[in-house]
């Protein structure tokens, strides 16, 4: 028996109204638990731009007054060459400081369009020899009082505060996320099945004039799918939402605290979160859903 598509459209959305305070139910279970993955994702994604600057190896950064002169640079970057103990360094220059402001502040072009090269302060990045942690913070005490110096910065106290801050709430988020993500999974399974079961005397009327399981299993199917992407859409508007009011605005406009400044999320990422959160929602829509289906026509 052929499937046509007046057919499928017209007996998922009966399914759909049948069962009205369950697919609500199944499709808030299903946004509430990928708003949470999305929320980890952000997370993880604004962590790895914080800690951006720190990769290859870089333990220390002597930050340079942006109104330095030459020459307290020159003596700076002779004194890091000479050093034994530096294995290399890379001088920063306040272009190339602009360039990473206009990276991590994409997405918020108002105050890109703000700052100026000249007000942002030249750098050198240090690899020391040995990671030990005394040895790197007696190697940043030598810079720190040199003239036209602005501040020492260590990779162990950013990444430490970074980390802190942030892998305790991704856990507790991806461990609630995942469990809510199952119950909606379950949700969507039983709504199956009950839908199933409340039409079993039309299902049995429907083999028996030559029905396949894949005719009566589609509609159902599809119910699944639906209900997993109208979570997913929903989850798709929190994650924007968590992201402009949080990562954009809230985190980015504090001033005592440029630490939580780096957290911002490009909008590319952001999409492919998004993208990856209706993918999960489907699939979770259609493994329930499939599941059910395959257990009652066994039957």
């Amino acid at each position: 028996m052929a499937l046509k598509l007046d057919y499928v459209v017209r007996e998922t959305g009966n399914n759909l109204r049948r069962n009205l305070s369950l697919t609500l139910a199944s499709v808030l279970t299903v946004a509430v638990s990928l708003s949470l993955v999305g929320a980890s994702l952000l997370i993880v994604e604004g962590v790895n731009n914080a800690t951006a600057r720190w990769k290859g190896g870089i333990e220390f950064i002597v930050f340079m007054n942006a109104e330095s002169t030459s020459d307290q640079v020159q003596a700076i970057q002779a004194t890091l060459h000479s050093s034994p103990a530096i294995a290399s360094s890379e001088f920063v220059d306040q272009n190339q400081a602009y360039e990473e402001f206009k990276d991590i502040f994409a997405n918020q072009p108002e105050l890109v369009d703000s700052v100026t090269p000249e007000i942002l302060p030249p750098s050198f990045r240090v690899v020391p020899t040995d990671p030990e942690t005394e040895v790197i913070r007696a190697l940043g005490l030598q810079f720190a009082n040199q003239p036209g110096v602005r501040e020492v910065v260590y990779a162990a106290d950013t990444i430490d505060a970074i980390q802190r801050l942030s892998s305790i709430i991704s856990w507790a988020i991806v461990v609630v996320a995942f469990v809510l993500l199952v119950s909606s999974g379950l949700l969507i399974l039983n709504t199956i099945r009950m839908a199933m079961f409340a039409r079993r005397r039309e299902i049995e009327v429907q083999k028996l004039v030559g029905a396949t399981n894949w005719f009566i299993r589609v509609p159902f199917m599809l119910e699944g799918l639906l209900q997993g992407l109208m979570g997913g859409i929903v989850a798709v508007g929190a994650v924007y939402g968590l992201n402009f009011w949080l990562f954009e605005n809230k985190l980015a406009n504090l001033d005592n605290l440029a630490l939580l400044q780096s957290f911002v999320v490009d909008s590319s990422a952001v999409t492919s979160i998004c993208l990856l959160i209706l993918g999960v929602g489907a699939g979770v829509g259609m493994v329930g859903s499939g599941i059910a289906v395959g257990r009652f026509l066994d039957v």
